[in-house]
């Protein structure tokens, strides 16, 4: 893994904690920022047979990726928060379709002015496939409205 063609989200984001001597092939996709969140679940479930042949599939963005409005105060907005609340919501519930069509959510539209910072989610929850479970098993804030929210997704049994 070369460190100068991969994403900022990918490498320093997770990779190196997951691999720290870089030793991993990576093939990163471009997100289509002028196609729609069933677009890139479609992307995904186009790769979900990869997973047979023992290839990891990432999704690296945040649940919340505003720049342009980030807090200068001590708490989470409530825009922010209502956001993040839905989408694990949305996850833990297995409501997949209003992943798809996320822009109706509370706060869609300060949470992501631009979707390249959650297409990745759609790409990932595609990948997945069929009759999967998500859980969450990281979550945390930083300048008090970028959310850093990892999701798993597993078979059901």
């Amino acid at each position: 893994m070369r460190m100068e063609n991969v994403d900022s989200t990918t490498a320093p984001g997770f990779l190196l904690f997951m691999y720290p001597e870089a030793n991993v092939p990576v093939c990163q996709l471009s997100i289509q920022t002028h196609r729609d969140g069933t677009y890139h679940y479609n992307l995904g479930r186009a790769l979900a047979p990869l997973k047979d042949d023992g290839i990891l599939i990432v999704g690296a963005g945040g649940t919340t990726h505003s720049h342009r409005d980030i807090s200068r105060g001590d708490s989470v907005p409530t825009w922010a928060r209502d956001f993040d609340s839905w989408v694990k919501d949305a996850l833990l519930e297995g409501t997949y379709e209003d992943i798809n069509h996320y822009e109706k959510a509370p706060g869609a539209k300060l949470a992501h002015p631009t979707p390249e910072h959650f297409y990745p989610l759609h790409v990932a929850l595609g990948a997945a496939g069929e009759n999967v479970v998500a859980k969450q098993i990281h979550h945390s804030w930083t300048k008090e409205n970028l959310t850093k929210a990892s999701y798993q997704f597993t078979q059901m049994d």
